[in-house]
């Protein structure tokens, strides 16, 4: 006899084989030379009831093109329907898909068509992330220009999402470095500089001397060293562009606590905003008594004391010593290390009027991330001794009145109030007069977005030395990226040396002027992208108002952890610099936020050099892999997919290997999306998904061989027994869909989702043969299974519904049955199993024998863990299992029957 083969088709030993990594991806030759070879329904009219190999192939092959046409293009938006708008982080085109890719995107084409099948307009749109130094870096070394190298790894990496089955709305597609986006980058930098959230200063950068850039903190690792070059990241003061991001800082921390579906992600963000208690106050800098025209910023942790300020102090690393200030050598003749200096600059408050001295601390560091504070003694016993010290002049500005409330005196307009009064009517006022007031926190900082590299978008500023600086006109913009040879110097920007485009004239005077030559950091791309794709290809402005009321917010978004902070925090700023502009109605940009886990690699290491090792050079056949070449014993580890680590897969070679539906199943059901899945294809996880795809073809076939025959079905034909198999089929369907639509809505748990198809797979595998023929009730069931699973293995279900449509004799009328499944509505609870008594009666058994009921609520029946609860929390319970050891609790998919198996 010939090798077994399973009920999918494929032979035992190539099964065995392929998931040793045994046969080559492309060779779906038999190991024994036996090649099988299947054709499908769609294609000869003829259903063949194994699901081998090569039906597989074929189906796929057929069904793909067909399947993305389903989601390609979105037809005209009706503003009057109900929208769902499902967003994937977009990804840099580093010209490969990585299995990480794979699962983040395979999540958001499964919600995609769940929700269109439930009557939504969605749209699942695809874009690029195409500006950085990645890019600039892989040009350099390769000899191309980054613009080639972009653009020619975009056409790969789609051809790829093609090849492996993901959809999207191609129409909607975007582009970070494309003329037609960054334009409207500039336009929104424009809008901000006007509303006076842009500003330039100089500052204490963190410089990366291989990439030759402004790194932001996060950049930077704990040790001091760049997360992308590995160089050790030196400290400089150069003169950088800031979005002021701490305007909203106190709107946005509050916006948390109505975003219950961010989980930890919102403790995430609200420890990096922080305690927004205090806020910034703007001032003018003298030196002698005669303005500089500088101004400085200074942070008062209680703004309503404000007019009882008795000096601004500033630490000794101060940008203001180091740079290129006019106020730096008066400062350093005062300073003396280690002691609070008064120095003979001061500071006028534009809000107060007052004018206060420039106090240099003997700190090294203020709370938080602060480098200028507000010295206020009526509030701070260190800020009174300073001042008393110093010899500097201050007054009471708090008073404690007979009832024990305090209230504000020596404060100008604002004496005799409260000090919550005064608290909110002097930020309010300061807001309004724009000299500061918005309140932030200590340890939030604005965001430095100046990058000196060629590959980003251009900021649009120009330097005019009569008018200073002027931002480009908006309807001037784009400042398009010159076309350049790469610069590869030092210290520079790479646009200085672009003396044709650096040489302009002002727009205000007509005069010689000079461009900016920073660009800015790619993060300002991606912060407002949502935005676009709800409105494209608008030549007009970023995007209509209607169009992103209607689509926005975003109602899921799906990314990886690592963007937590940074990226959700200036996205999220961006939405709310939008809405202050009356540009869109909503404040908050994502609704609903899913981080999705790493799909992790087995990496095996050299403990003596803690180098990673190839495939080849590890030896499997003893109890402990080895070294090949050393026999030395492997450190094995669990780690993120990376070339360098040689743990990658390549998501192209299995889905050759083991087709489009089969990998989706496979990333779905391995682990909930949250978790980390350890990609081993030995695992229970692919044999598991396999044999259920095999389960779902022979329950067709049973089907159409079925209702293939010359009775015709009747449901009057079944007897007593009969009618109440079907009777708890219909049940078990309902429960099922009920739980699965839950799953795919709520909590996107796609794992116990399938586990539940399972289930019912297994039920309707048992139905006796004249239920099969004559009962609606397994009709019914079996094409809401195949409906449930289309959203996860569309090619399947396609010619799985296309068998059963195909049937005669049907019983069930509600189905569109000249239509493909993904065309069919979402199956829902039927009202009368609705309509079902509020409580189960449960049989328990205790080691297989019955010893009694208990009854439970109707919508936890088919709950394992709360069923079992309840029945240990019961008089039975008591009776027969307290104190008794429980091995093993089995909940019957088909019965209200829950077997306790104990010692």
């Amino acid at each position: 006899m010939g090798p077994a083969t399973l009920s999918l088709g494929v032979c035992t030993s190539c099964l065995r084989g392929r998931l040793k990594g045994l046969v080559a991806p492309k060779k779906w030759q038999c190991l024994t030379g036996k090649r099988e070879v299947r054709s499908i329904y769609s294609e000869t009219g003829k259903w063949d009831k194994e699901y081998a190999v090569e039906s597989r192939r074929r189906l796929e092959k057929w069904w793909r093109p067909k399947v993305k046409e389903r989601f390609t293009t979105i037809s005209d938006v009706d503003l009057s329907k109900p929208k769902f708008y499902v967003l994937s982080m977009f990804p840099y085109p580093s010209g490969k898909l990585h299995m990480g890719h794979v699962r983040v995107y395979t999540i958001s084409d499964t919600v995609a068509r769940f929700q269109k099948m439930r009557g939504m307009q969605v749209i699942n749109p695809m874009g690029w992330d195409a500006f950085g130094l990645p890019a600039e870096n892989a040009a350099i070394e390769h000899g191309l220009k980054p613009d080639a190298w972009t653009y020619s790894n975009i056409e790969h990496m789609r051809k790829q999402l093609d090849r492996i089955g993901l959809c999207f709305n191609w129409d909607r597609e975007i582009t970070t470095c494309s003329e037609d986006y960054y334009k409207w980058t500039q336009h929104l930098f424009v809008k901000m500089y006007e509303d006076g959230l842009v500003y330039q200063k100089e500052a204490l950068v963190n410089w990366d001397p291989v990439d030759h850039t402004v790194l932001a903190n996060e950049q930077v690792d704990e040790n001091g060293f760049s997360w992308r070059s590995g160089a050790k990241v030196e400290q400089k003061y150069l003169k950088q562009w800031f979005l002021k991001t701490t305007v909203f800082a106190k709107a946005m921390r509050d916006a948390l606590d109505n975003l219950p579906e961010w989980y930890g992600v919102r403790s995430m963000q609200s420890n990096w905003i922080g305690d927004c208690r205090g806020c910034f106050f703007d001032f003018m800098l003298k030196v002698n008594g005669v303005e500089s025209g500088e101004k400085i910023s200074a942070y008062a942790f209680n703004p309503d004391a404000i007019y009882g300020a008795s000096h601004i102090a500033i630490l000794p690393n101060h940008r203001l010593l180091h740079g290129s200030s006019k106020l730096k050598e008066a400062l350093q003749e005062s300073l003396t290390a280690g002691r609070d200096s008064l120095t003979s600059v001061s500071a006028y408050n534009l809000f107060t009027k007052q004018e206060i001295p420039v106090v240099i601390s003997e700190k090294s560091e203020f709370e938080g991330y602060l480098d200028t504070k507000i010295g206020i003694p009526s509030t701070s016993l260190e800020d009174k001794a300073i001042a008393d010290k110093l010899g500097l002049s201050y007054c009471r500005v708090i008073e404690v009145v007979s009832d024990g409330a305090e209230k504000m005196i020596n404060s100008g307009e604002f004496t005799g109030l409260s000090r919550q009064e005064a608290f909110n009517a002097i930020t309010q006022q300061a807001q309004e007069e724009g000299v500061g007031g918005h309140l932030t926190s200590d340890k939030l900082r604005d965001w430095l977005i100046s990058r000196q590299r060629y590959w980003g978008t251009p900021i649009p500023i120009i330097h005019c030395p009569s008018c200073g600086t002027v931002p480009v006109p908006c309807e001037d913009l784009p400042v398009v990226l010159p076309s350049m040879a790469l610069f590869t110097g030092k210290g520079t920007s790479p646009l200085a040396s672009a003396s044709e485009w650096i040489h302009c004239k002002c727009p205000r005077c007509a005069g010689a002027a000079v461009r900016e030559t920073d660009t800015m950091d790619t993060f300002v791309d991606s912060a407002w992208y949502y935005f676009r794709y709800t409105d494209p290809h608008n030549t007009e402005r970023p995007f209509e108002k209607s169009l992103a009321d209607f689509w926005m917010p975003v109602d899921l978004y799906i990314g990886g952890k690592e963007h937590a902070v940074m990226h959700l925090y200036y996205a999220r700023f961006f939405s709310h610099f939008c809405h202050s502009q009356d540009m869109v109605k909503h404040r908050e940009p994502f609704h609903k936020l899913l981080v999705q886990g790493l799909i992790k690699g087995q990496t095996f290491k050299l403990a003596s050099t803690g180098k990673y090792l190839k495939k080849n050079e590890i030896d499997l056949s003893g109890p402990d892999p080895t070294h090949t070449d050393t026999g030395e014993k492997l450190q094995i580890t669990w780690e993120k997919m990376s070339k360098s680590k040689h743990n990658g897969v390549d998501p192209e070679e299995i889905v050759e290997l083991y087709g489009i539906d089969t990998t989706r199943l496979y990333i779905l059901f391995a682990a909930p999306p949250e978790q980390d899945i350890l990609w081993d294809v030995k695992t229970d996880a692919l044999p598991g998904v396999l044999r259920w795809q095999s389960r779902l073809w022979s329950l067709t076939s049973k089907f159409i061989e079925a209702r293939s025959s010359l009775t015709k079905p009747s449901p009057n034909l079944l007897n007593k027994k009969e009618a109440t198999e079907a009777q708890k089929i219909w049940q078990s369907r309902n429960s099922i869909v009920s739980q699965v639509t839950s799953h795919f809505s709520e909590d996107y748990l796609f794992n116990a989702a399938i586990s539940h198809l399972m289930s019912l797979s297994n039920i309707l595998s048992n139905a006796s043969p004249m239920v099969v023929l004559h009962s609606s009730e397994y009709e019914d069931a079996l094409a809401s299974l195949c409906i449930m699973i289309s959203p996860m293995t569309p090619h399947l279900a396609s010619e799985l519904w296309k068998g059963m449509s195909h049937v005669q004799h049907k019983l069930c009328t509600q189905y569109n049955w000249d239509k493909d499944v993904l065309l069919q509505s979402w199956p829902s609870v039927d009202p009368e199993y609705l309509r079902q008594p509020d409580t189960v009666e449960v049989l328990v058994l205790v080691n297989n024998k019955a010893c009694g009921k208990v009854m439970v609520p109707h919508n936890v029946s088919r709950d394992s863990e709360k069923v079992q609860n309840l029945v240990l929390q019961s008089e039975l319970g008591g009776t027969h299992l307290q104190g008794r050891t429980i091995k093993k609790v089995i909940l019957s998919p088909r019965t209200s029957l829950i077997n306790f198996l104990i010692d």
